[in-house]
């Protein structure tokens, strides 16, 4: 479990490994501004134990990848759809990973923006989606998986200036979007927020992610042409994007698998663990057994 770099798609991505290549290859996809520790060293050994090969990895913009460029306008973004890359070309940075790993195909789970992307992934290259998990996302539809007002304007509030500040600035976030329904574990949050800003952070990053996800176009028509095993997960009190994006997702992928978690907001909290891995390896389960 070391950290690599790759190069693919014309940039540096890092991303590390779990478990023996072998095994059913599952890829791990995070959200806006969301290094790949978000998804917990514990969480992927689990994981492992359902026999996958699990591979997570920095988006670009995020963590140790390529760090790009380009200056955003808000307005531009949302009327004209325009941005500095798109969800398209982070779909790409995904399959050309695969490609750098030497995986034909691969199960795929993605949260929030990794949800999206995660999709993208499997409408520009169905032959390198085997299943897919999209975790509290939504299809691009402007109509549905709307935030509320404090939600989205956490969005763009101001960013913190120092460490001290980011660990607070992490808490308060995930106070704000997480799950009311459970434990809110701050010396956890913490040690994320202290781990994520250690592995660096960027602003400039994140807001050209939220352009490409504002920029994209509704995926449903690409969804509804998939052929693959589809889970659909969301929070019943996501705040972030509301529960009718993770409706409209499953409505538009045929034969997905819907469930909507009492209690649940925008994250994913150690107490459903064992609820998201049982829905990864029932979908992974439902594609039967593939050439990888």
């Amino acid at each position: 479990m070391t950290e690599t770099i790759a190069r693919v798609n014309g940039i540096e991505i890092c991303y590390e490994t779990f478990g023996e290549p072998s095994a059913r290859p599952l890829l791990l996809i995070m959200g806006l501004g969301g290094p790949m520790i978000w998804w917990d060293d514990e969480f992927c050994r689990s994981l492992v134990d359902r026999g996958f090969y699990v591979i997570r990895f920095d988006n670009r913009d995020v963590g140790r990848s390529t760090k790009m460029h380009g200056r955003i306008s808000p307005l531009a973004t949302y009327w004209l759809r325009t941005a500095p890359y798109t969800l398209d070309d982070m779909a790409d940075d995904a399959a050309g990973l695969l490609d750098e790993l030497g995986v034909r195909a691969a199960h795929v789970a993605g949260a929030s923006m990794g949800g999206m992307i995660s999709q993208t992934l499997a409408i520009r290259h169905p032959d390198r989606v085997i299943s897919l998990t999209s975790i509290m996302s939504t299809t691009g539809n402007r109509l549905v998986g709307r935030p509320t007002a404090k939600a989205g304007a956490m969005l763009l509030g101001r960013p913190p200036k120092n460490r001290e500040q980011y660990l607070d600035y992490l808490v308060r976030t995930f106070r704000i979007i997480g799950s009311p329904g459970y434990p809110f574990d701050v010396r956890r949050m913490r040690d994320r927020a202290a781990r994520t800003f250690d592995r660096g952070v960027n602003r400039g990053g994140t807001i050209r992610q939220l352009a490409a996800i504002v920029s994209s176009k509704d995926r449903a028509p690409g969804l509804r042409k998939l052929r693959i095993p589809a889970m659909v997960i969301h929070g019943a009190r996501d705040p972030l994007v509301h529960v009718s994006g993770g409706r409209a997702t499953a409505k538009a992928i045929p034969g997905a698998e819907l469930d909507i978690v009492p209690g649940m907001g925008h994250d994913m909290p150690r107490a459903l663990w064992p609820r998201l891995i049982d829905a990864i390896t029932r979908t992974a389960n439902r594609a039967g057994i593939p050439a990888y």
